[in-house]
């Protein structure tokens, strides 16, 4: 998963339905860890679309 920087409002709603708690958030940054199994559930609950697929 990415994450575009420029929409992100560090608002959490991603962290809380990751299944494998692989989304650490802080005043700054995201970041997906090598847990992130790419379900999509961040991308999903994401209010403003800042997540999306590597490839993308």
């Amino acid at each position: 998963m990415k994450v575009d920087v420029n929409l992100c409002m560090h608002c959490g709603a991603c962290v809380g339905l990751c299944p494998q708690n692989a989304i650490f958030l802080d005043d700054t940054r995201i970041e997906f860890n090598d847990d992130c199994v790419s379900c999509g559930r961040c991308r999903t609950a994401c209010p403003v679309g800042a997540i999306g697929w590597d490839d993308e």
